[in-house]
């Protein structure tokens, strides 16, 4: 009779566990909605969380991480879902990890994930991502190869931000190409500084407030003016 009592109150203890966990799931994923509605970043954070706790979830582990990069807390996107390079990785995962990475100044390592977005749907803002990495990380050939496709590949409605400026502001594509262009070509031969201020040139016609190219032209103007050694 005792089993038997026991064996009741387990059975019970386990129902009402079951029912408890789903009445939390219910709960947080009900608040999930409404914090999205609301656009209260840290609600959704803190929905997500429970949700992943109490239903773990690859879907829900990708998209915190992504909720987590879109605010700007890069290292808690990467704690989120690692850095490693991993090729059941979704499309948003692998650009939360390129992006984070970048954010936190470790192009190398950006730099693979960025690859493998461009891999699976190239793109003219991928290239130039690949590009800008490449020219840091000192791979001037491979930032010429992916400069050469977005100049051909960028359309005119296409953008992009800058914000070495108080105030961000946006230029064409293509131009922001250009520019990369100039870097790469000086960077390969200090002494082709006319063609480097030359394919600068090109992204000031596209866009005359261009303020970083403005910028690396004058900085190449000024050591066209006083070369290396001299100064």
């Amino acid at each position: 009779m005792k089993k038997i009592v026991v064996l009741l109150l387990l059975v019970t203890g386990i129902n009402g566990i079951s029912q408890n966990q789903s009445e939390l799931l219910k709960h947080y994923q009900d608040y999930y909605q409404e914090m999205r509605l609301q656009g209260d970043i840290n609600g959704v954070i803190g929905a997500l969380t429970h949700l992943n706790v109490l239903s773990p979830s690859k879907q829900r582990k990708d998209t915190l991480a992504f909720v987590y990069m879109n605010n700007g807390q890069h290292m808690q996107a990467l704690n989120t879902i690692g850095i490693e390079k991993n090729a059941d990785d979704s499309d948003l995962a692998v650009q939360v990890k390129a992006v984070s990475l970048k954010s936190l100044n470790q192009p190398k390592r950006a730099l693979e994930h960025f690859e493998v977005l461009f891999t699976r749907n190239p793109s003219a803002y991928l290239a130039y991502e690949l590009a800008d990495l490449k020219i840091q990380t000192g791979n001037t050939d491979g930032a010429t190869t992916n400069i050469e496709y977005g100049i051909a590949n960028a359309q005119d409605d296409m953008k992009y931000a800058f914000y070495e400026r108080q105030q961000p502001y946006e230029v064409p594509l293509k131009a922001a190409f250009y520019h990369l262009q100039g870097l790469v070509i000086f960077n390969k031969d200090k002494t082709k500084i006319d063609d480097a201020i030359a394919s600068i040139d090109e992204a000031l016609k596209i866009d005359p407030n261009f303020n970083l190219a403005s910028l690396s032209k004058q900085a190449l103007e000024a050591r066209k003016e006083t070369p290396e050694g001299e100064e």
